[in-house]
């Protein structure tokens, strides 16, 4: 709604909206929830998101399509289709994926305006 009335694209609005979803989700089905730290800038917005969960061991296996190591009980709820972080980096202009095992994960993410 903020974006709508700054006079952001709806397709721009469409974009983030659907990362977000997507960390959101992976932040609560594998860390138990986190942060999201939103910044809003004349022609972009960055989305930072931190959790303290378990980590990814291998983010370039995480990267794939399909992989994913939600349990039984997500996928049947209809998650975990390892689609999570692809779409991320799909719908956004900058991605990056820093974690360590043990420690948790941090996703940036940036749409541009226009």
């Amino acid at each position: 709604k903020h974006l709508k009335m700054l006079g952001v694209k709806g397709e721009d609005i469409r974009r983030i909206a659907i990362a977000m979803y997507e960390a959101e989700i992976n932040m609560v089905i594998h860390a138990g929830g986190g942060v999201a730290e939103v910044v809003i800038y004349v022609d972009k917005i960055v989305v930072k998101l931190i959790d303290q969960g378990k980590g990814i061991a291998d983010i370039e296996q995480a990267m794939q399509p399909g992989f994913s190591t939600a349990s039984e009980e997500i996928r049947q709820l209809g998650f975990g289709a390892g689609m999570g972080l692809p779409n991320m980096k799909k719908y956004t202009d900058e991605f990056l994926v820093e974690s360590e095992v043990g420690k948790g994960t941090t996703v940036t993410m940036a749409v541009y305006f226009g």
